[in-house]
């Protein structure tokens, strides 16, 4: 009787053993779901309410929103604020945009399969990692090596091949890669810098704030007969477009 006993109570502690190696391995798969799933709804409640519902429809820009993972692109501890109404601290003094405002940016150039666009100010990568999902080519400069770096790395890794980066001033461009159809800026100098201008293609688009300290205009500028048609299109703030001094431009 006792050794019956002593069977049963060798089945069910392996019964119970058995049952806890489960519930270890299905509760870690279902822990790392879980945010997954969250940040899906996440990302599709951030189009939905602060992208559409401010007029942005170009099909292209929202589903770039939709298929980015912006809570890559921020510190950790900022993931769970990633799609909230506001921009992020990344470091080095700079921010990642608001939603809205890198959806509104990307929607007035226009952009498709075919487009050539230059960053400046590649921050995170955030806003570049969207314009890959539309464009030909995108090619971004950072003047903080730290942060060009980071955002180099995170977009290899993530598989945004289209997407090159260089560390240095912003304001003087690319010029190796120019005309560009399109230059986007998301640093705010006091005034459109020339070279930039320059390189950007007969007919292309550049939407820039312009501005003092934190208080700009966001402008959009089409290149018509080698001149420069201007449309504001609203009021931001960005952080300062610098030299490699740390001084503004």
């Amino acid at each position: 009787m006792i050794k019956k006993e002593q069977q049963c109570y060798h089945m069910n502690y392996n019964k119970l053993i058995l049952f806890l190696i489960s519930s270890v391995m299905f509760g870690n798969c279902n822990s790392q779901e879980k945010p997954n799933n969250d940040y899906v709804s996440l990302r599709e409640d951030m189009v939905k309410y602060q992208i559409i519902s401010r007029g942005i429809k170009d099909q292209n820009v929202l589903d770039a929103m939709r298929t980015v993972e912006r809570h890559l692109f921020v510190p950790v501890e900022y993931a769970k604020q990633a799609y909230a109404d506001h921009p992020l601290p990344i470091g080095e003094g700079q921010t990642i945009s608001q939603p809205y405002i890198v959806a509104i940016m990307t929607e007035v150039l226009d952009l498709d399969k075919s487009s050539i666009v230059l960053e400046v100010g590649t921050g995170s990568g955030y806003q570049a990692a969207i314009l890959s999902q539309i464009c030909d080519s995108v090619y971004t400069i950072e003047i903080f090596k730290s942060l060009g770096l980071k955002a180099q790395k995170l977009m290899k890794d993530i598989g945004y091949n289209n997407v090159k980066v260089k560390i240095g001033d912003g304001y003087e461009g690319w010029t190796e890669y120019s005309p560009f159809d399109a230059i986007i800026v998301t640093c705010a100098p006091t005034h459109i810098p020339q070279p930039l201008k320059d390189q950007l293609r007969e007919g292309g688009k550049m939407v820039i704030p312009v501005g003092e300290s934190y208080a700009q205009e966001l402008v959009l500028l089409e290149k018509r007969g080698g001149k420069m048609k201007k449309k504001d299109i609203i009021s931001v703030r960005f952080v300062p477009m610098i030299d490699e001094e740390g001084t503004k431009y």
